[in-house]
Order: C-alpha cells, then structure tokens, then sequence
C-alpha cells in the first residue's frame, strides 16, 4: 500500500492493510502484527517529552512482553527536525544509548501533509484529534485493537503508563 496513491489510505479496512519500511529500508507488512494490541507513536530523540516517553514506552515493553501487545514507533523529524538520527545503525545507536526499548522501530516518516505515510493518514482519518487530523507534535499515539482497528487516539502530552487501562481492556 506503501506506493499507492494518497486516496487508497481511505479503502484500507485495517492497519493489517499497510506496509512499511524498517529501518533497512525493507518492506514490512503490518500483517504480521494480527491479533496484537498495537500502540502507533511517532518519536523523536531532541524533544522536550522524549526522555519520559522514552522512559514509560520502555516500561510498556517490558510490561506487556509476555502479551499480545507491540509498540511500533515511527521516527520523525517533521517537528522542529527533533529527529536528526538517520535510519538504520545511527537510529539504533541512538536507541541503544537512550536505554530506550520502544518496541519495533522503522523508517523515519512524515505524519502530516502530502508526503504523510499513508499508515498515519489512514489512522488520522479513523481517530482525528483536537486539531482534526492534523498531528500537533511527537509521540502522538494511536492505540489499535487486535482487529487491526485504530480505537484511541492520545496527545503527545498524554503519558503511555497513562494508557495502561486502556491496552488492559482490549488484551
């Protein structure tokens, strides 16, 4: 879906219907995370929220490691260029240093405009925020049902430890 038009993001029934780029460069289809709770955060590195969201995404991991349950954290550089690091070994250098175990991590994308990955316009389009679909800053999160269907959305001020009832719920 990754090379489609910006339109198609709208017949997408799930997340399930989306491929992304790890941070090699390689496709990954979201299919395999079926029947996962999936917590969709866009990070970045230089952010006055990154060290708590770093600290309490880790936490989530570690928490819900045994579950079904997966962060996919979706580096981006869109706000403030808060997110210097390149894809690949830079990104997992600066991963590894931060201490921070923020689930899967891939490529670097855009969440807003024209050049958004259709991802985050399919999950904009199912679950707008208080500036419609706009994302307002990092680590906005999404929180998708085992059935692939985006059911939360939480501003980048909302703490993940403050989501837990929530993941509770619907594992």
């Amino acid at each position: 879906m990754a090379e489609e038009s910006t339109s198609d993001y709208k017949k997408a029934s799930s997340v399930y219907d989306f491929t992304v780029k790890d941070g090699q460069g390689n496709d990954i289809s979201l299919e395999k995370y079926r029947g996962k709770v999936l917590l969709i955060v866009n990070i970045a590195s230089q952010c006055g929220l990154t060290k708590g969201n770093y600290a309490e995404l880790t936490e989530l991991s570690k928490k819900y490691e045994d579950k079904e349950f997966k962060i996919l954290s979706f580096p981006c550089n869109q706000f403030g260029s808060q997110m210097p690091e390149k894809d690949g070994e830079e990104m997992v250098c600066h991963l590894r240093s931060a201490k921070a175990e923020v689930g899967d991590v891939f490529a670097r994308v855009n969440v807003n405009g024209d050049e958004a990955d259709p991802l985050y316009k399919y999950l904009k389009h199912k679950q707008g925020g208080s500036l419609g679909s706009f994302i307002k800053w990092n680590f906005t999160k999404f929180l998708v049902d085992k059935a692939g269907q985006p059911v939360g959305r939480f501003a980048p001020t909302t703490n993940p430890l403050d989501i837990v009832k929530d993941i509770d719920k619907l594992l």
